[in-house]
């Protein structure tokens, strides 16, 4: 069966390099956006160069050139957001809404996956204040994708493994804590961590599925659903060392963010409902959503204690 044409919209992120790595791995004739203000930023031109070397088509449209952006749609079967809201969600919202104002017009394009890839939004309507507009802001784009019948593809990857993992599930670190670590209530609320190039490669595998058509994929390795005290343990398994555990009851972790700057206070509601509720790993799957490794049991999904070494 041929390839789908696959456009990468965000390609230089966090998530879209790896989604355009992943796409040309699979064989897809890969085209990345290139917006005409990368010229400005080196880094993001020499990986947009790399990606070229590698294969892909580089594509130039402003997100705020309707014209453009239509024309650029218009070369591709799939479409991949992974447009970051990290530094500025308004902005983020406002161009997704552009992206999905292009693909509605261009009438071509037969999957459309939004920037999502973390927690499904449509199970966190009972979301504290402030960390809900994170939620609210994908459920805005959803229904704009529904109302204007755009075929799509929702992908929830549940925690990007380089921000939860080697840190023990701490805030405001990305590398192991060296002497104590703080654990959220009991430890033993299940959670689920993925390798950031297996989110890549599973969503790339979805593109031309006809069974994750109209659905949301969620990506859960089984070995990998684990809770904050089986991580702990694995490190310490790893590093030959103990480390002194401190436990916050969930009252006290909420009132923490008490007179703290809104990303702090976003921060803590997101780990309430991850670590107290277990909001990523306390539901079933239902008929509205598939599951990446029943559906792809042929890719070697990375374990968390493999992860983890490079961080030794």
């Amino acid at each position: 069966m041929e390839k789908s044409r696959v456009l990468v919209v965000g390609g230089t992120g966090y998530i879209g390099r790896r989604i355009v790595r992943a796409s040309l791995a699979q064989g897809h004739p890969t085209l990345v956006l290139i917006r005409p203000e990368v010229g400005l930023d080196i880094d993001k031109l020499q990986m947009l160069l790399s990606f070229k070397a590698q294969g892909a088509r580089l594509v130039e449209a402003s997100l705020d050139d309707h014209a453009a952006l239509v024309a650029a749609v218009a070369q591709a079967d799939v479409v991949v957001s992974a447009m970051s809201g990290a530094h500025n969600r308004s902005h983020n919202i406002h161009l997704q809404h552009k992206l999905v104002e292009a693909i509605k017009e261009a009438g071509n394009v037969k999957r459309f996956i939004p920037s999502e890839f973390g927690v499904d939004p449509s199970r966190m309507r009972h979301a504290l204040e402030p960390g809900r507009v994170t939620f609210d802001d994908k459920m805005e784009i959803r229904r704009a994708i529904e109302e204007a019948n755009i075929p799509h593809t929702y992908v929830s990857a549940n925690f990007f493994a380089a921000y939860f993992c080697p840190n023990l599930c701490q805030m405001r670190t990305l590398v192991p804590p060296k002497e104590k670590v703080h654990v959220y209530g009991d430890g033993n609320v299940k959670a689920i961590f993925v390798d950031e190039d297996d989110i890549a490669t599973y969503t790339i595998k979805s593109v031309d599925d006809p069974r994750t058509l109209n659905k949301t994929i969620y990506i859960r390795p089984q070995e990998n659903i684990l809770t904050q005290n089986e991580v702990i343990a694995k490190w310490e398994k790893l590093s030959g060392k103990v480390l002194e555990k401190v436990h916050i009851p969930a009252d006290e972790f909420l009132a923490s963010m008490k007179g703290t700057d809104l990303a702090n206070q976003v921060g803590v509601t997101h780990f309430y409902h991850f670590f107290y509720e277990g909001c990523l790993a306390n539901f079933e799957i239902g008929e509205d959503g598939v599951e990446a490794t029943l559906l792809y049991p042929e890719v070697e999904y990375t374990r968390m204690d493999e992860y983890m070494k490079i961080y030794l």
